[in-house]
């Protein structure tokens, strides 16, 4: 198992439900897939230093966790696909 960090961008109208939700989702995928969650550190809401999607700020939230080599391929593909996600990025630690 390995130890990843995942920055994510959230748009910043979308209610606390919304947020919420959202982030437990791939808490969720990242567990049922033989992860383990160390960190969940949510920022809030931070100005970008340039529009994106016509916006300026966004929701941001960290989560750090281990796992296989496997998940943050999974992740990625379905962050990619969902509208309640701007950006995110995956990195080794």
């Amino acid at each position: 198992m390995m130890n990843y960090e995942m920055l994510t961008i959230l748009p910043a109208t979308l209610s606390d439900e919304a947020k919420e939700a959202t982030i437990d989702k791939y808490i969720k995928m990242i567990e049922s897939n033989g992860g383990k969650m160390t960190v969940v550190n949510k920022w809030g809401v931070k100005k970008f230093a340039y529009p994106i999607n016509y916006k300026n700020e966004g929701y941001y939230v960290l989560l750090e966790f281990e796992a296989d080599a496997k998940v943050p391929a999974l992740l990625d593909a379905n962050m990619r696909i969902d509208e309640s996600v701007v950006r995110s990025l995956c990195l080794k630690k």
